[in-house]
């Protein structure tokens, strides 16, 4: 094999195992929790010892950072699908309909990424205006078009944005904390009947 040939089994093989790693790492997130996510779980759960896994993540903070970007990034893809055809106003609809449902879907990664203090965490508005985040400026984006379209109000579409955003975040956070008696979907109903009013208030 000559040397190039090596070097780039030994990337695939690397590669291989640090998504192993994250594969394992998520799975112990999704079902229990960012507390359940140790070294030594993820090293019996995968065949490995704990020490392989630090060649890959310097340490526990940078796996649970990656899985959350992993987790920011999802959000945006769909987003982006979704982002499509319709008019502006639909598109803002859809988006705020996806993260509601990543939220329901995925409740222990919703909790880590928007729900807990986090030194890396992005800050409204500078990280947010500068392009910072893979999310939200999707959604400032529709925003602004349906503006443009005169289906809202022109306003700061980067606060528009955040207050959809917050509305969403606000009603799936008391929906997990058990402050609704509802079941999911009555919950769904609920909040597709309070987004509509706070976009009747936004309307152009």
């Amino acid at each position: 094999m000559t040397r190039s040939r090596k070097a780039s089994a030994t990337s695939s093989a690397t590669t291989g195992t640090a998504d192993r790693i994250l594969g394992a790492a998520r799975a112990l997130f999704e079902r229990e929790g960012a507390q359940a996510v140790s070294m030594r779980r993820i090293a019996d759960a995968i065949g490995l010892t704990p020490m392989a896994i630090y060649r890959h993540f310097p340490n526990r903070e940078a796996l649970l950072k990656r899985i959350s970007d992993d987790s920011f990034d999802e959000i945006a893809r769909h987003w982006l699908a979704r982002n499509q055809g319709g008019d502006a106003l639909s598109r803002v609809i859809a988006l705020q309909r996806i993260y509601l449902d990543y939220a329901l879907a995925y409740p222990h990664l919703f909790d880590h990424a928007f729900s807990t203090r986090r030194a890396d965490a992005r800050k409204y508005p500078e990280d947010f205006r500068a392009g910072r985040s893979p999310t939200l400026g999707i959604a400032a984006d529709a925003v602004a078009e349906a503006m443009r379209a005169g289906l809202l109000r022109t306003d700061d579409e980067w606060d528009v944005a955040m207050t959809l955003w917050a509305h969403t975040h606000g009603l799936v956070a008391l929906y997990r904390a058990g402050r609704f008696s509802y079941a999911e979907a009555e919950f769904r109903r609920f909040y597709e009947a309070s987004l509509r009013r706070l976009l009747d208030g936004l309307r152009a």
